[in-house]
């Protein structure tokens, strides 16, 4: 069978770890000639087997437009992009400075914005454009402790149905992903942090109703179907990756 991606190039922001490596990885195993848009798109060898590597930093459209260039010559042309990269942030709206709600709408939102805008006109030639947004549950389930973050991931689940609704008779299909907790490496990194990273881990677990956090692999799938011809009808929508959190509602055990 000839792979769903045969002849297709992508290209993937923050593809460099997490769940963007996934993506990269598996989109290269279906086919597809990739990309990687990062600030240091070599951090892991997964997203560096084949792919291309562009540095490019989504809060500079001077950067973006010129990484975005690069990567089309190299390619020859863009069919799907998968904005990936995002930062994190931490607190109730008492905790984070003004500079900090800049910041992260900045690279979560706007950067978005500024890879689809110079995307664009690739994606108009391509009969198989596809823009798939790595969004948040943050974005439709209200999380303790994650206002800014929240509010930057609501931010996305719009915009990703206005695009859908602004380039849907353009040919260009756009839906975004909202994973769970997933097991990534800024995952990892506020484990670390925490008292007791074990009982913090077990608690994330049990947040998400199959008990467990999400793998980058799986969110990876669901990117992957979206940006897929074969997902050639669906356009405008929101996939949970979650383990059931947002929409079950389980009795306690026992």
């Amino acid at each position: 069978m000839t792979p769903p991606f045969d002849g297709l190039t992508a290209l993937v922001t923050g593809g460099a770890s997490g769940i963007g490596a996934a993506v990269v990885r598996q989109l290269r195993e279906q086919g597809a000639r990739v990309a990687v848009l990062d600030l240091r798109p070599s951090r892991e060898a997964s997203s560096d087997d084949g792919a291309l590597s562009v540095t490019a930093d989504v809060s500079d459209d001077a950067s973006v437009r010129e990484g975005v260039e690069q990567a089309v010559q190299a390619l020859g042309g863009l069919d799907i992009v998968v904005n990936n990269a995002g930062i994190g942030a931490q607190g109730s709206v008492a905790d984070n400075s003004d500079e900090e709600w800049a910041r992260v709408l900045d690279i979560n939102v706007v950067g978005m914005v500024r890879v689809a805008r110079a995307c664009l006109p690739h994606l108009r030639r391509s009969k198989a454009a596809a823009i798939v947004n790595t969004c948040s549950i943050a974005a439709t389930a209200g999380l303790p402790q994650r206002a800014l973050y929240s509010a930057s991931k609501g931010a996305v689940l719009a915009l990703t149905r206005a695009m859908a609704a602004d380039h849907l008779r353009e040919g260009i299909r756009v839906n975004c992903v909202n994973p769970g907790t997933a097991d990534t490496p800024w995952i990892g990194r506020l484990l670390e942090k925490a008292p007791d990273p074990e009982a913090e881990r077990a608690a994330l677990n049990a947040r998400q109703p199959h008990g467990r956090l999400v793998s980058a692999d799986e969110v990876a799938q669901a990117i992957v179907y979206l940006a897929s011809p074969l997902a050639g009808s669906t356009t405008g929508i929101d996939l949970a990756v979650d383990g059931g959190m947002q929409g079950l509602r389980l009795r306690p055990e026992g």
